[in-house]
């Protein structure tokens, strides 16, 4: 049985994503010219139109969905249904970043791509599900599910928090969309390359 690995590219791509993101909204909440509640302000805010030095998140926020396209596209060892949907969130990201929030008000195409993007991310691992004795250990039924659950559950912290206009916006998509950008990150770290094939059993060797 053949199993591929992650080029090195894809390694890359999935280790820089969690760094960016969270490097970026600190460093795009300090240039702020007044005090940015990570509870309670939201990534987008740090993007919108008229707040200061928009272009650093919006850039992180277009740096992070190329590295899930690039991701998507380097994780041979995963499902093709869970790579396409990986690469369709990182797309949806890119669009986020290109629909920015007004200054006042929202927006529906970023609310749009938004909630696609974070279904997107949430879902993937169970598509990207195979059954083998080769399987990586990120990859696995069980281990998939459960990844799928949790990064739904924190979807789903983060929309309560969005229609009840809660206190913790920030707070819920700041630790929904980590925790998606390192997912990917750890399923490549249990790829680890593999035989090309199956080693024949001690009693094939020593009769041959």
């Amino acid at each position: 049985m053949v199993m591929r690995s992650v080029p090195w590219w894809g390694v890359a791509s999935s280790a820089a994503a969690p760094v960016l993101l969270a490097g970026g909204w600190a460093v795009a909440a300090a240039l702020q010219p007044r005090p940015v509640n990570a509870v309670a302000d939201t990534i987008s805010s740090l993007a919108a139109v008229g707040a200061a030095d928009r272009w650093v998140m919006t850039l992180v926020l277009l740096a992070v969905g190329a590295c899930d396209v690039l991701t998507g596209l380097a994780l041979r060892p995963a499902a093709a249904a869970g790579r396409l949907i990986l690469i369709s969130g990182g797309v949806a990201g890119l669009l986020v970043a290109a629909n920015p929030e007004p200054a006042r008000g929202g927006s529906l195409p970023h609310g749009l791509w938004a909630t696609y993007g974070f279904l997107a991310l949430a879902v993937w691992p169970v598509g990207s599900r195979r059954r083998g004795p080769w399987v990586p250990y990120g990859l696995r039924a069980a281990v998939t599910a459960v990844a799928s659950g949790v990064l739904l559950g924190l979807l789903l912290w983060f929309g309560a928090e969005l229609i009840t206009r809660g206190g913790q916006i920030g707070l819920a998509e700041r630790v929904l969309t980590e925790a998606q950008a390192a997912w990917p990150l750890a399923v490549v770290l249990t790829c680890r390359p593999s035989p090309t094939r199956a080693q024949p059993p001690p009693a094939a060797t020593s009769a041959s």
